[in-house]
């Protein structure tokens, strides 16, 4: 059966030459459609009467977002550019076209790349408008210390609604993993807007991570471009700020979050994002075209996270969000073994010894163990809040500075009282 193929190179001089090529020799392809714009590409990729694109790097509104979903519809994608224009071949590669080919190849061998993207392309089982569908799968967790590719670790904390301490234990963490010498890169992905910029004293009105991912679905962004777009708290420390507006969420496409995860990873050995809390889908139950997903940004980054720590607190009410937030990301991205972590632990809310009741809940109604409890001191989270500082500057020896430390060494798989010099720094300073 022949292979059934869209076109969109509209403008393009060759397109009518090339399309009667194919369609005249035994190549094994047919030309279904010849589509004008990226939107009549997308409509036509929905119907699933094709299984693979041909597309021009000029095509108008073409960006990593259009190919994701044409890759969520099961749609294979190979790129045409002008002859010797290096530059739009990698702005297709960046966008995740495999296959980039100059305009002046021979039918012959575009239909031979046609063939074998589709015969490469990794099965999807989720929807057009799904956000996880064009995502890797998660890899085993490791620490920085067990990775041999050369690619940094990218922590995800995530936890229920109610403050259980998310953004704390986010910052915590990538200040102690800085201290302790590994390359650390703190990203704050929160679509219902995050405090990460305010919480380190950073007044930035231009968001560090929007503007990464207006990059990456340009096909811009690189090692360099990240740096320059992260604050630097300190060498070896870097930020990149989020949505101070709730309002701006669709700016955080999860094709291009992914991106800037892709970028981040060569950029820092750790990477920690501070994610939102909510993990609903129910916008598929209103549309029935590839709206886009409020929460499509927090699951992008769950899943292609190398480890996921949930945030919870230690009270009733806390214990429940937690045990009920976990049973939601099971349902949802059911390949995501998260890390427990228990934040504000303390006597009083909870009778008996708190970390064995709080461990025996979790246990028994959720069916996790606790990996981590984080005791509560107020006083020293207070300080930090109200310097724009960090615990290990205002309160060096708190014991949830500590807890921190070790659970930051144990991600990093370095002694928790190591340290050794870090070898890069970002492109803007914090004052």
């Amino acid at each position: 059966m022949a292979l059934q193929v869209f076109t969109a190179v509209t403008g393009a001089a060759w397109e009518s030459a090339l399309v009667g090529a194919l369609d005249r020799a035994d190549h094994g392809v047919t030309v279904v459609r010849r589509c004008v714009d990226v939107g009549d590409l997308l409509a036509a990729a929905a119907t699933g009467t094709g299984q693979a694109a041909l597309l021009s790097a000029d095509l108008r509104r073409l960006d990593g977002d259009a190919v994701a979903r044409l890759a969520a519809a099961g749609v294979a994608v190979v790129g045409l550019v002008e002859p010797g224009d290096e530059r739009a071949a990698g702005r297709m590669q960046a966008w995740g076209v495999r296959r980039v080919l100059p305009a002046d190849a021979g039918p012959e061998e575009i239909a031979r790349a046609l063939r074998e993207a589709v015969a490469g392309g990794p099965p999807s089982g989720h929807d057009v408008a799904d956000p996880r569908a064009a995502l890797p799968g998660s890899p085993p967790v490791e620490s920085v210390g067990e990775r041999t590719d050369g690619a940094g670790t990218v922590v995800a904390v995530w936890g229920p609604t109610g403050a259980p301490g998310r953004t704390t234990v986010a910052v915590g963490l990538a200040d102690e993993a800085a201290r302790l010498g590994v390359e650390a890169l703190l990203v704050d992905a929160d679509v219902y807007g995050g405090v990460v910029a305010q919480v380190l004293g950073l007044l930035d009105e231009s968001p560090g991570l929007a503007a990464a991912a207006r990059r990456a679905a340009a096909g811009t962004l690189d090692e360099t471009a990240l740096r320059q777009l992260a604050w630097e708290i300190r060498p070896g420390l870097g930020v990149l700020t989020g949505l101070a507006r709730a309002d701006r969420w669709p700016e955080l496409r999860p094709s291009a979050v992914v991106q800037v995860l892709e970028e981040a990873r060569r950029l820092a050995a750790l990477t920690v994002v501070d994610c939102g809390f909510s993990l609903e889908e129910d916008e598929e139950l209103s549309f029935d075209t590839a709206a886009p997903r409020r929460n499509g940004a927090t699951l992008a980054v769950l899943e292609a996270a190398d480890v996921v720590l949930c945030v919870g607190g230690a009270d009733p009410v806390a214990l429940q969000r937690c045990i009920r937030a976990l049973g939601d990301l099971r349902d949802v991205l059911p390949g995501v073994e998260p890390l427990v972590v228990v934040n504000q632990v303390r006597r009083g809310p909870v009778p008996g010894d708190p970390q064995r009741e709080i461990g025996e809940a979790l246990q028994r109604f959720a069916g996790r163990e606790v990996d981590c409890f984080l005791p509560a001191d107020r006083r020293a989270a207070d300080a930090a809040l109200a310097s724009g500082r960090t615990l290990a500057e205002v309160a060096p020896t708190s014991p949830l500075r500590e807890g921190l430390r070790a659970l930051a060494a144990q991600l990093a798989g370095v002694p928790a009282g190591a340290s050794r010099r870090t070898r890069w720094s970002l492109g803007r300073t914090a004052g």
